[in-house]
Order: C-alpha cells, then structure tokens, then sequence
C-alpha cells in the first residue's frame, strides 16, 4: 500500500495517464483486501471485553475516513491539491506494515503448530490476558489444544468443510451479514457525500465540510457502541440500527422528492437542514450497529478449522458488494432520483426481517462455546444438531 501510494503521487504529479493511476490504486485496493484478515482481536480478547475491543477495527476505519474527508476539505483550494490526497496515503500505509512488524503470533496459532510451540503459547497467552496467574493460563490452553486436534481431525481443507451441512449458518452469516452492511447504503454516502451535496446545490466547500460532518457523527456513534455493547446485545443494536436507518433513508428520499421534483430538475430550497440532520443520524444508526457488528460477528462465530476462512469469504463479500455498488450508484441515482434511496431503505427492511428471525445472540459466550448457540437456535439447529 505505502508503494502504491507513492506511485499515485508520482504518476499524478508527473501528468501520467488515468489508466496508469487506476492500475495503482487498483493494486493498493488488493493489498487492502489482506488485511482484515489478520486481526487476532476476536480470538485474544477476553469474552466480557471481545464486543468492545472488536469494535477498534471500525473505529479506525471510520478515523481514517474522517481524515481523509479532512485532508480533502483543506486540499480542495489548491490546485494541485488532489495530488497532495493521494500522496498522503502512504502515512497510514506505512503505519500499519510497521505495525504488522511488531504484532506477536496468538496463541491459538501456536498450538496450531505442534507441541513444540506450546511454551510459547502459554507465554502468548499470559500476555494477551495481563496475567501470570497459571492456573487461569493452565485452564484456557486445553481447550485451545483440543480446538486445534479437532481442526485436524477432519483431515479436510478449509474451503471444502465450511460447505458442509453442519457449518450452514457460519457460511450463511459470512455471506450475509457483510452483504447487508453494504446494502445499507453507507458506503454510497460515504464515498458520494460531496457529489450528493453538490446535486442539491451546496457549494464544492459546503459539500467537503458536510462529509466531514457524517464522518465525525459516524465516529461518535462508533465509540458509543463501545460502551453500550456489551451491556445491550447485538440483536438489539442490530435492530435498533436498522429501524433509524430505515426511517432516515425514508426521510431522504421524501426531502429530495418534495424539494428537487420527480424529474430531479427542480431547486432545492428550505430543506438543507432536514437533509443534511437525516442523513446524520443515519450515520449515527450505522455507527452504532452494523458498522462494528459486521466485523465483530464474521470474527467470534467460526470454529477454529474454518475460521480464517469464514473471514476470508465475509472480506471478499464485502468488497465485491461496495466495487458494484460503487460502480452502479451514479447511474441509479441519475435514472431513479430520490428513488434510489428507497432501493436501500427496501434493503434495510429485509435485513431487519433476516435478523430477527435468523441471527441469533452471541453476547458474553466464549468462541469455544459458540457452538451452542447454533444448537439451540430454533432454524440453524436443525442443520447443526443433525451433524453433531
């Protein structure tokens, strides 16, 4: 990524062509896809602390949108400003392979690797947990070697045992929940914020600062899901975000109906708060519940032997869900109008229905014991229970 940043910065800087550009920032979207995967969060994190910690992936994310919404607000004035943006990208890049450098192998992978690993694996351990009580280290590595037997003994490739019946939610909710997440529209609001402004005639700096306003709402909401998680759930975050974001999605497309006309040619005139207020606390519904919980469940509901991945089919779901919806939206917007907002708000009512019906709660339970919960589920039982 930190290369590929500085080539957009040359190549942009030099006059190179767009095609040349593309093949850059396409590479450092490859890069990007690897990296969701290697975050051990879920797996060192005690179970009363797992919701919470989890959530820093999000968070980070959402910071670094901030940012970058920032950078491009103070950018915009110069004219060489959008090379400056691009450029920047190598700080961040270059954060994080220092990071990957410093980061120390989990526990769960070094019984993974035999009996030889298995000092250094209570060592990890005492320290991912911030004790040398061995009698608490002593309890937690047997199951962790019987996780890590059992991964074993099924003999079979990852790829090919996570299609078999007995693992039918896991794959269900690996494809699932991260499609959801995009269907929600937010990553459309996120990246066609200033263009959405601009449409209803605020100025270009208006449109840059009001993105940077969804950001820091987003950001907000992020940090209190953090407190509130672990105390509410997450079937009752999910469905509580999903009801604000249905009735915002419903108030944005009812504002630009009313302000700009069916035909879209009209002005927008008396409704700028409405708008710019819906669309706040729909950032805030997203921070709070789908945002976080699409990387916290994908990371705490696979046993041991599909766990990577689990979290290599919810990654790639996700991406190829935001690169169609990224490429379509402009088209939807230009043909449906404020109708395409009522696309995702049709899309939030679905997922709200899969939900309530399909998800079930996984608060407090340790990873090890997550089996349970697909046992006693009154549709994903059937499939579990029976393979048991």
């Amino acid at each position: 990524m930190a290369l590929t940043s500085w080539l957009n910065f040359q190549r942009a800087k030099d006059h190179s062509s767009v095609s040349e550009s593309l093949k850059s920032r396409k590479m450092e979207m490859e890069s990007w896809g690897f990296i969701p995967n290697c975050i051990p969060l879920s797996e060192v994190a005690p179970s009363k602390w797992r919701d919470a910690l989890s959530t820093g992936f999000q968070f980070f994310i959402g910071l670094g949108v901030v940012i970058a919404n920032c950078i491009n607000y103070a950018t915009s004035r110069l004219s060489w400003g959008w090379r400056l943006s691009l450029g920047l990208a190598i700080v961040p890049a270059m954060i994080m392979t220092i990071g990957a450098l410093l980061i120390s192998d989990i526990p769960s992978n070094l019984v993974e690797r035999g009996n030889c690993r298995l000092e250094q694996a209570k060592q990890s351990l005492a320290k991912v947990r911030g004790t040398n009580n061995n009698t608490e280290i002593e309890a937690k590595l047997p199951d962790l070697i019987k996780s890590s037997e059992s991964a074993r003994a099924s003999n079979e490739e990852p790829f090919v045992t996570i299609f078999k019946r007995r693992h039918r939610p896991h794959l269900v909710m690996s494809i699932a929940i991260p499609f959801f997440q995009q269907m929600t529209g937010i990553n459309i609001i996120a990246f066609y914020a200033p263009v959405l402004f601009r449409s209803v005639d605020f100025g270009n700096n208006s449109a840059l600062l009001g993105a940077v306003i969804l950001g820091l709402v987003n950001l907000g909401s992020i940090l209190l899901f953090t407190g509130i998680v672990d105390r509410f759930g997450r079937r009752f975050l999910f469905i509580l975000g999903e009801v604000q974001m249905l009735f915002c999605q419903v108030a944005i497309a009812s504002t630009l109906a009313v302000s700009i006309g069916e035909n879209g040619n009209k002005h927008i005139t008396k409704q700028y708060a409405t708008l710019v207020l819906a669309l706040c606390i729909y950032a805030a519904g997203f921070g709070w519940s789908w945002g976080p919980l699409s990387w916290l469940i994908p990371s705490e509901i696979f046993l041991m032997n599909i766990r990577s991945t689990g979290q290599s089919i919810s990654v790639a779901v996700n991406i190829a869900t935001t690169f169609v919806l990224s490429q379509t939206f402009l088209a939807m917007l230009c043909h449906f109008k404020y109708g395409a907002f009522l696309f995702f708000s049709g899309w939030i009512a679905v997922m709200t229905i899969f939900i309530v019906m399909f998800m079930p709660e996984t608060k407090g339970v340790a990873l090890n014991s997550m089996h349970q919960v697909w046992e006693r589920h009154w549709f994903w039982g059937i499939y579990v229970k029976d393979q048991s």
